[in-house]
């Protein structure tokens, strides 16, 4: 494995869920396989043959005139119009380190969606109900320049929902004790903010949003704080950093519903368009199911949404063992 350069390192991991594609016999590399400063592609054979016969028969006018019909053509087939399967995610790419100006730093790809997020590191006196508690304060931006959707002002109704689920992850998975955030009892905490933006967006903002976050997170490295007795001042000592203590890795899986039935993984911003309703499912490494994020839209069945759990805990192992290998790979020999 060819090491990465400078104070960054990049990996890529794209495909379905399941196991059973790493056991199937293709030629590509199973998920989670690391490639410094390049983009792994997964190709599966026969199903971009399958998407361009649905296509043939489709027509391009379809797609403007009854959108829906398009895709159900495709859907028919087991297959998406960007080539996908069903249960396949996007390429994904992660760059960490890449923001030489915060205390950590991720760039997240899912196909055309980017989003960046930074996160920097400030003292400040805790509240006298949690004196022995510091702050993790997160932001969503979706800046106009993102997508013609979105437009300059104060955030949109989308981005408050966003840092809303940003924030009921990290509350309700506990990837950061607050205590942990604690310099000095009842006198100085650190303060965490988390600033996410979105630089292109194509679909499955949440689970871009959750992925950088917790790749930032894994980059930040705090310096020394120590409080001088004598003057009561606080003694910051940049030369000794240590990195943040991460409790759990919470990763969140989206579904997008067709037809009330029908889930697709990982849907890009038409599929959303598209779709009858959308589910997010958060877990972390031990399997556990930290939240379930589902915003009205078509109801779930037990079974499906248990096969969104099963699925959604597939993916996190991925993600974590991506993030895992690109985090060691920077690591000073």
């Amino acid at each position: 494995m060819e090491a990465g350069h400078g104070p960054e390192s990049q990996a890529a991991v794209g495909g379905s869920l399941g196991a059973s594609l790493c056991a199937s016999g293709a030629s590509w590399p199973c998920a989670g396989h690391l490639v410094v400063g390049c983009t792994l592609r997964r190709l599966v054979p026969g199903r971009c043959g399958r998407a361009k016969a649905c296509l043939a028969g489709s027509g391009g006018e379809l797609r403007t005139v009854e959108p829906l019909e398009y895709y159900r053509r495709f859907l028919k087939e087991n297959c998406r119009p960007d080539g996908r399967e069903l249960g396949e995610f996007r390429t994904t790419t992660v760059n960490i380190g890449s923001i030489t100006t915060a205390d950590g730093s991720a760039l997240v790809k899912f196909g055309n969606t980017t989003v960046i997020c930074g996160v920097k590191a400030e003292l400040a006196t805790p509240t006298e109900d949690s004196a022995n508690k510091g702050y993790i304060v997160p932001n969503v931006e979706l800046p106009s320049l993102c997508s013609p959707r979105f437009r300059s002002g104060p955030p949109g109704e989308e981005a408050q929902a966003a840092s809303q689920f940003i924030a009921d992850v990290i509350e309700n998975s506990q990837i950061i004790e607050k205590e942990d955030l604690c310099i000095a009892n009842g006198k100085l905490v650190w303060v965490l903010y988390c600033d996410i933006i979105c630089m292109d967006y194509d679909g499955n903002l949440l689970d871009a949003s959750a992925f950088a976050l917790l790749a930032a997170l894994k980059n930040v490295q705090l310096p020394s704080v120590t409080i001088n007795e004598e003057t009561g001042l606080s003694e910051v000592n940049f030369k000794q950093k240590n990195p943040l203590m991460i409790r759990k890795h919470p990763v969140a899986t989206s579904f997008a519903i067709f037809d009330d039935t029908l889930l697709i993984v990982d849907p890009n911003a038409e599929e959303e368009d598209l779709a009858t309703g959308t589910v997010t499912v958060v877990t972390d490494e031990e399997d556990r199911l930290c939240s379930v994020h589902k915003p009205g839209g078509s109801p779930l069945t037990g079974a499906k949404l248990q096969d969104c759990i099963s699925r959604a805990i597939t993916r996190q192992r991925e993600v974590k063992k991506l993030i895992d290998k690109v985090i060691n790979s920077i690591k000073p020999k």
